[in-house]
């Protein structure tokens, strides 16, 4: 036995093993670990959401509602910031919600499904007609009434929900099919964005409005400087969102503007990078055989710090927040909003008046077969003028399953219902009604459909 092989083993041999450590084994694409953590985002939103309905269904009714007006304020001095539960949330957390959608745009743009050309013509088109025809089977039902404002309710995925839906068939769809869903809910979440933006925005207040553009431009010139630390970043959205909540235009967008200019290039060059780390480990293994303990070898523990400090920068900001943002929102965030949303009162006896109002039947006939009829018909459409392709390995008939998924509306949808009927609470309740239906029959419906009719 060679010298180096028996230095090896001796390492071997010293290793401390922990259960936590063999994660460290697993390598997740981008895009696999995108996938789980939005699986088990979407279960832990189905508990909440159900949570929710129970407290607001029974003797808790009276403590839910005194917890979501409860009054929450942040002052300093004489300056006053007040707000109640739900409006924190809404407006508040609900802009790390948006910052990660806006990131999740930005790459999907730049690297991602939205890249080529050829690849992002079918699920773009499919967005688009997956919240065209959703709008029009609403305003059949609404236009002209006082529940029109609701208009943009049924448009919007949730893209946790379908997904984890989506994944419980992973070993009888082809992957491709996960990557085109994924890709048109991230495009069906830039529409609803816009929509908020230009549709559901109050009274502007043009002061406010022009010093969130003067910040918005501070931060674009801060990525085109090269700034990468993102401490800047943070603290001139935090301003962003503040300067957008007086307004008028929904605060929550000053997370998917901030998100945009988070620069998406590393400061490392990976070539750079790799010989770098080639010495480095050059180093660790010859103060490693020295002294194997990280608490008295300071050369060790040098060599660590610097090989940390080298991978955060061959990352890109987008993506280091990306992947240090997600779990958090997508486990705290989008949690409680649907906790401190999803709390509507139902009633058996009033149920069927309550599915036979014309905001319900809009947002659920909308949801489900408004996203069924315009994506798949704006896929056929598309296919057969030449524009687009089928992904890898799918059918059109589990293109049409997918549709149904895309029905399941949560999340976006339960926060356009917040902002369209913000002063009509009664529609308000109609149009989360509409939702949750839908959303369960669309998610069941699309499950059946992909298990039996276009399995392989």
């Amino acid at each position: 036995m060679s010298k180096q092989q028996e230095n090896n083993n001796n390492i071997k041999g010293r290793e401390i093993n922990a259960p936590w450590e063999k994660a460290f084994d697993r390598i997740l694409t981008p895009f696999e670990e995108f996938v789980h953590r939005e699986t088990t985002s979407g279960l832990l939103l189905m508990a909440m959401a159900v949570l929710a309905l129970i407290f607001a269904n029974t003797a808790l009714a009276g403590f839910y509602q005194d917890l979501v007006k409860t009054p929450v304020s942040i002052s300093f001095g004489e300056w006053r910031l007040e707000k109640t539960v739900h409006h924190w949330v809404n407006d508040g957390l609900m802009a790390l919600f948006f910052f990660i959608v806006g990131l999740e745009l930005k790459r999907e743009i730049l690297v991602g499904e939205l890249a080529a050309p050829r690849q992002a013509v079918l699920p773009i088109v499919a967005a688009i007609g997956g919240m065209v025809v959703p709008v029009l089977i609403y305003l059949a039902f609404n236009g002209g009434s006082d529940g029109m404002r609701g208009w943009g309710i049924p448009m919007a995925t949730d893209i946790a929900f379908a997904i984890g839906a989506l994944v419980l068939l992973a070993h009888r769809v082809p992957k491709a099919l996960i990557t085109f869903l994924v890709a048109l809910a991230i495009v069906d979440d830039l529409g609803a964005v816009l929509v908020i933006a230009l549709f559901y925005t109050e009274q502007l207040v043009w002061q406010a409005l022009l010093a969130a553009l003067v910040i918005l431009g501070v931060l674009v010139v801060c990525n085109l400087a090269g700034i990468r630390a993102l401490l800047p970043y943070f603290i001139l959205g935090a301003l962003l969102w503040f300067a957008m909540l007086k307004s008028g235009v929904h605060a929550t967008l000053a997370g998917v503007l901030t998100a945009f200019t988070i620069p998406a290039r590393p400061k490392y060059d990976p070539a750079r990078f790799s010989t770098h780390v080639r010495e480095l480990m050059s180093r660790f293994d010859a103060s490693y055989r020295r002294d194997a303990s990280i608490l008295t070898n300071d050369e060790l523990r040098a060599v660590v710090q610097t090989l940390g400090n080298g991978v955060h920068k061959v990352e890109t900001p987008l993506q280091r927040l990306e992947h240090g943002l997600h779990m958090p929102v997508a486990f705290v965030v989008i949690p409680i909003f649907a906790f401190i949303n999803a709390g509507i009162p139902l009633s058996l006896a009033g149920l069927g008046e309550t599915l036979a109002h014309p905001v319900t039947l809009g947002v659920m006939l909308g949801l489900v077969l408004g996203k069924f009829l315009g994506i798949t018909g704006a896929c056929w459409l598309a296919l057969r003028l030449g524009f687009g392709q089928l992904p890898a390995g799918t059918r059109f008939s589990q293109v049409a399953g997918v549709s149904l998924l895309a029905g399941i509306g949560f999340t976006m949808a339960i926060f356009i219902a917040e902002l369209g009927f913000a002063e009509q609470p009664e529609y308000l309740v109609m149009a989360k009604t509409g939702i949750l239906f839908a959303s369960l029959l669309a998610g069941v419906s699309g499950y059946i459909w992909l298990r039996y009719v276009a399995k392989d």
